[in-house]
């Protein structure tokens, strides 16, 4: 099932995702959706590390050398 929401852009930023829209011949909701799905995917990431970087650093994961290192 899919929920709708509404929106509101400032007028150069729905200018270029119209362009881009019209470029790509996908839906606006498509290029939303997408960014959304990127940008959630990216804070858990950012999330996941700030939670894990102090767990590594305790035992003495600094850098990637340190991983593959450990993973040899």
């Amino acid at each position: 099932m899919k929920d709708s929401i509404q929106i509101s852009l400032p007028g150069s930023l729905r200018t270029r995702l119209d362009q881009m829209v019209e470029t790509a011949q996908i839906t606006r909701n498509e290029v939303v959706s997408e960014a959304l799905r990127q940008y959630l995917q990216r804070e858990e990431f950012q999330r996941l590390r700030r939670v894990m970087i102090p767990q590594a650093q305790a035992q003495g994961v600094y850098t990637n050398k340190d991983v593959f290192r450990r993973t040899l």
